[in-house]
């Protein structure tokens, strides 16, 4: 009876070490605050898609040396993909329920995206100023995403406004300053989580209205020029590249 009573001991100790290091499920309730915060988005009508999401400290998507582990889009056809549908996107999260969700900006909402110091610099004084501010995000450790009214689609191409601080997920490393997510590109879009700990999350929700991206402008760029003068060339995020359109 001992040898039997220490046999199953050690069985019963290796099968509570093997469930201590399984990954523990989430929670009901993360999901359905998941889904919510989502469902969210996409009633102010700003279309999404899922997007890849971390795996340890590397990215979901297994492509080696991955430039933006759990910040892209799992298909390269996101900017068709992206809805607001609510039965999609509840598909989307019952089906994939650790995957990050991008939003397509360019078609309801622009996104200034922006060094993170400079952004709680520009909202303090955007909301001391009473400028009306729209949604707001905190990207990782060093990124603050203003959501704004797009500039509009018009049909003739010809009177798109042009802007230099357009970016695009293949020229997002060419903008450590100020960067202007219109038509062709997307951000990362609470709640998010990212290799590390870090997480992309809402400092103020979906649901307040976007506003006129110009009323933000001045300030954002005034922020970014300052801190551009204080920040050291190594502050500077030029490894926060986005995924790539093609391999």
């Amino acid at each position: 009876m001992g040898a039997d009573s220490g046999r199953y001991r050690g069985t019963e100790g290796r099968i509570s070490q093997w469930l201590r290091r399984r990954p523990k499920p989430q929670p009901e309730a993360d999901d359905a605050a998941r889904l919510e915060l989502l469902l969210a988005v996409a009633e102010a009508g700003m279309p999404i898609s899922p997007a890849a999401h971390p795996s340890g400290y590397r990215c979901s998507c297994e492509r080696i040396g991955c430039p933006t582990p759990a910040r892209h889009p799992v298909s390269f056809a996101w900017q068709t993909q992206s809805t607001t549908d609510r039965g999609q996107i509840e598909r989307w999260a019952a089906g994939q329920p650790l995957a990050n969700f991008i939003t397509a900006t360019g078609m309801i909402h622009d996104v200034l995206d922006v060094p993170l110091a400079a952004g709680q610099a520009a909202l303090d004084r955007l909301t001391a100023a009473g400028i009306d501010v729209g949604p707001v995000a905190r990207s990782g450790a060093d990124r603050m995403l203003f959501f704004t009214a797009t500039r509009g689609t018009p049909d003739d191409e010809d009177e798109w406004w042009p802007c230099e601080l357009d970016c695009h997920p293949e020229t997002m490393d060419e903008h450590p300053g100020l960067r202007w997510h219109c038509r062709g590109s997307y951000v990362l879009l609470p709640p998010a989580r990212l290799p590390g700990d870090l997480d992309v999350h809402w400092i103020r929700g979906p649901e307040n209205p976007l506003p006129d991206p110009l009323t933000l402008l001045e300030t954002l760029t005034d922020a970014c020029a300052q801190y551009a003068d204080t920040a050291d060339e190594s502050d500077l995020d030029h490894d926060s590249v986005a995924w790539p359109l093609s391999r």
